[in-house]
């Protein structure tokens, strides 16, 4: 004797061997016996063999009309054998019900399964709707595989041309153009960018990696929705003080200025003037709205994505020629010895007289003319300047003393310059020119140690006040131990000081902004501050400030660091470079020298750590913005123990190989449409 049974909703048969009341012994064809509970046995036969049985019951299940069936079923529960008698003959055979039982089986959309061999059709309007159902997915099929055969003959068809940064990047993997376009990189054997690029949806590698960034980062695009700025409404004094700005030609964002006055005297007033946007715009503003959702403003060769809309900067900005609303700290300085005796916050309006540009003044305002007499100088604010230069080099020694070590800057700033018309968004194909700028040059240390200054002021003002703000420390300068933003004044121990906030970019950066407010109160209410604040301490709002600045900001710049690499792959293609020197790290990555470039060269992994060499650039590619290099040769003898602490800390490629969210292994075979209904 023979029985049909059901094992996890399949269907196997086999010669039964022994019986008991609730359990039979099954051998099957592959001669392996199972246990099979009672229940789960649906015929016992003597004849055909259990083989037979079920390949000729599955071939006469597909000659089963599923309408006729479900018209003949009757409306209350019934099992397998009485619809095989009432489809095919009263007298059934066990052939005719195993396939009655594998045709109601494999249609759950026609009769629902009740049991063990037990079913009920399905009312009416769900067989209808479950048969739209199972139409819609053949059509799907049928579309998939029509844009997988166009994606593989090297045409992209509109609808995944549309879709192709979510496809790669953010994929629905139940959407049929993303299943068209795995199905067709299974089918052309090539990678998903390749494919891509071959079926005409990537032209541009610029455009790829821009728009790539825009759907990340900024899905409902770029424009401001219509604002005004907010005025100041403060009766803000005007200041004695001059000041001066010094940025690069392209910033219109100037946040900060400085002044020196009292030259002379014995006692210096050195000020430093930051863009007091705080004073007009409030918290859940529809302008603090808009700055909260950018976080930062966004950099890239020849282009940027404000923070704030134009018209609003420009309303607060620090340009020459003007009184501009500041916040304002001023040291009282001994001119002979540069000890800072007092320090004072304001907040008033500044006379700019000046926005001094680095870019046209570094050949001229050197550490030659700094330090030689004012009067020979031939620049507007020498004096001012010599002072500003002779304090930042102070500062800077003061910091290093309690850093433990000098500041090591042995690599240059890169500037990188685009040709066209630079009002418009670069395209990709303009002609870039890179040049270099000595990092620490003279202009720079002014600036840079006047808003360490500031920053870590105003830092230690508002915890001396039991005001919060968001600070950046830094435990110690052990390897690993990295820069973390927080609400507590900690030290800063690559800074050198004991408490660090950046509080000096409030029209760039959005926790500058929110630091402002909280010095703006300290300026009008000192030590009663605390209860006028935006942020109180503990403030659920700071945190969640932080945590989405932090990952903004590592966004926008690691955007950034890919978009200058980008330029800098097109600079060698474009100059035709087929050979650079390099300093090895290590693993065979190396350093150009002459380029922001960090790659790996073939040749160079068992060299140490410091060795000069020369490369040949074998290729590049800027989808991927990977640069190919062989070692040539090496150029010198250099110990490890020479590289510079820079590079301790900078051992990765500037960007990372290309991570798409496309899953290949995806493209498996398109399930029956009985199976996708059921599942």
């Amino acid at each position: 004797m023979y029985a049909l049974f059901d094992e996890a909703g399949k269907f196997l048969a086999g010669r039964v061997m022994s019986e008991a009341e609730s359990s039979m012994q099954i051998e099957l064809d592959s001669g392996k016996r199972v246990k099979v509970k009672a229940a789960n046995v649906l015929l016992k036969f003597d004849k055909p063999a259990p083989a037979e049985l079920l390949a000729e019951g599955q071939r006469l299940s597909q000659e089963i009309d599923l309408d006729l069936a479900w018209e003949f079923a009757p409306e209350n529960e019934f099992g397998f054998a009485d619809l095989a008698r009432d489809y095919f003959d009263a007298k059934a055979g066990v052939t005719q019900q195993a396939a009655a039982l594998f045709r109601l089986f494999e249609a759950p959309h026609y009769f629902r399964r009740m049991g063990k061999g037990q079913f009920k059709k399905a009312p009416e309007e769900t067989v209808k709707a479950a048969l739209l159902g199972i139409e819609r997915k053949r059509q799907q099929a049928l579309q998939i595989e029509a844009w997988a055969e166009e994606l593989a003959g090297g045409a992209c068809p509109q609808p995944i041309r549309d879709q192709i940064y979510k496809i790669l990047f953010k994929p629905d993997k139940n959407g049929p153009e993303y299943k068209a376009v795995v199905e067709a990189t299974r089918r052309a054997h090539k990678a998903p960018l390749e494919l891509l690029q071959s079926a005409g949806a990537i032209t541009s590698p610029y455009q790829f990696h821009w728009k790539r960034f825009l759907f990340e980062n900024f899905p409902k695009g770029t424009g401001f929705p219509a604002l005004s700025a907010p005025q100041i409404k403060d009766d803000l004094p005007l200041s004695a003080a001059q000041a001066f700005s010094i940025d690069d030609s392209q910033t219109t964002e100037i946040d900060d200025a400085l002044s020196v006055q009292g030259l002379g005297t014995g006692t210096v007033v050195f000020g430093v003037h930051i863009a007091a946007p705080g004073l007009a715009i409030q918290p859940d503003s529809a302008v603090d709205k808009v700055a909260r959702d950018r976080l930062s403003t966004v950099y890239m060769p020849g282009w940027k994505l404000t923070m704030l809309p134009d018209e609003v900067v420009q309303t607060y900005t620090l340009i020459e020629g003007r009184d501009c609303p500041a916040v304002s700290i001023y040291f009282s300085l001994d001119e002979a010895t540069l000890e800072i005796k007092a320090s004072e916050t304001k907040l008033e309006r500044v006379s700019i007289k000046s926005n001094l540009r680095h870019d046209k003044l570094d050949a001229v305002i050197t550490e030659a003319t700094l330090t030689g007499p004012a009067e020979s100088a031939g620049y507007e604010f020498a004096a001012e300047l010599a002072f500003c230069f002779r304090l930042a080099k102070d500062l800077k020694a003061k910091r290093e003393v309690v850093r433990g070590k000098p500041e090591t800057f042995n690599r240059p700033d890169y500037n990188f310059r685009l040709d066209g018309d630079r009002s418009k968004e670069p395209d990709g194909s303009e002609t870039v020119s890179i040049s270099t700028r000595v990092r620490g040059a003279p202009l720079d240390l002014i600036v840079a140690e006047a808003m360490i200054l500031a920053n870590s002021s105003w830092g230690g003002w508002l915890s001396e006040l039991g005001l919060p703000g968001i600070y950046r420390s830094q435990a110690s300068l052990a390897p690993g131990i990295k820069v973390r933003m927080g609400t507590k004044a900690l030290p800063h121990a690559g800074m050198g000081v004991a408490q660090y906030t950046w509080a000096t970019s409030p029209l760039r950066r959005y926790v500058d902004l929110v630091n402002q407010w909280q010095i703006i109160a300290a300026a009008r209410h000192g030590r009663t501050a605390a209860l006028a604040a935006p942020f109180k301490p503990k403030d659920a709002a700071l945190f969640s400030i932080i945590s989405g600045f932090d990952s903004a900001y590592g966004e926008y710049n690691g955007f950034q660091n890919g978009i200058e690499r980008f330029w800098t792959l097109r600079y060698v293609v474009q100059n035709e470079i087929r050979e650079l020197t390099a300093t090895v790290m290590k693993d065979g990555l190396v350093r150009a020298d002459e380029l922001p470039l960090v790659f790996r060269a073939l040749g160079c992994e068992s060299l140490p750590r410091g060795a000069h060499v020369r490369v040949r650039i074998t290729g590049t590619d800027e989808m991927t913005l990977d640069l190919h290099a062989n070692l040539v040769e090496r150029i010198d003898e250099v110990a490890a123990a020479d590289v510079t602490a820079e590079d301790e800390e900078d051992e990765e490629p500037t960007a990372g190989p290309l991570t798409l969210a496309i899953d290949v292994n995806d493209a498996e075979p398109a399930a029956s449409t009985t199976e996708a209904v059921s599942n």
